[in-house]
């Protein structure tokens, strides 16, 4: 009988009621129903199951990705759901979200290829935003990074408490993601007005 599945689900159901602290691999057998000694026989340490769930959310956001209908929505919508959706996720599971933007304290090969994965299908998105010219022309690795940091920081801000406007009230991060991405092609020499269908949004912007 393979253990590694409802390991794992005890090791996230512990991990989002106290974040990593809260993760042993004696309580995870225990929550599994399993002797306290068995997940030593999936995952050698606890920062090996660590990074077996941050593989598992990482490939999860992937999907996300690769599910999008292609044949109905322009490039451009398919980044805002994938952008949507990321900050979503933070929003939602934000116990998840700081592990995997945490620090790894194993080395993992299954993790690395999953965030390299998932950096590569922003990149990916970029690009094709660029060919519709819903976005500017430049390096895709550096406007995915941008857009990524960007979405990062505003979801780490909003769950710390310190996205705040002018009058002290919260600030949506979803909202001010998707006015950020309306501004970009802004930002581009000679560009008066983003060419996309994101020109609505980028109104709420000025």
């Amino acid at each position: 009988m393979n253990l590694r599945e409802p390991l794992l689900e005890a090791a996230i159901t512990l991990l989002d009621k106290g974040g990593p602290e809260n993760v042993t691999l004696r309580e995870v057998g225990r929550i599994a129903g399993v002797s306290r000694t068995a997940p030593y026989l999936y995952f050698a340490s606890k920062s090996a199951l660590l990074a077996a769930i941050a593989t598992q959310e990482l490939r999860a956001l992937e999907r996300t990705v690769e599910d999008l209908p292609r044949e109905t929505l322009t490039a451009w919508d398919m980044l805002w759901h994938a952008i949507r959706h990321y900050v979503s996720w933070a929003q939602e599971r934000p116990e998840r979200f700081k592990l995997v933007f945490s620090t790894w304290e194993s080395e993992s090969d299954e993790l690395r290829r999953a965030a390299d994965r998932a950096a590569e299908l922003l990149v990916e998105l970029i690009v094709r935003c660029q060919d519709e010219a819903s976005l500017p022309k430049g390096d895709p690795w550096v406007l995915a990074a941008a857009i990524r940091a960007f979405a990062h920081g505003a979801a780490t801000l909003e769950l710390s408490g310190h996205l705040l406007v002018q009058d002290r009230q919260p600030l949506n991060a979803v909202y001010l993601v998707e006015n950020y991405l309306a501004a970009i092609p802004f930002l581009a020499p000679g560009n008066d007005a983003p060419a996309g269908p994101q020109r609505d949004l980028a109104r709420k912007v000025g």
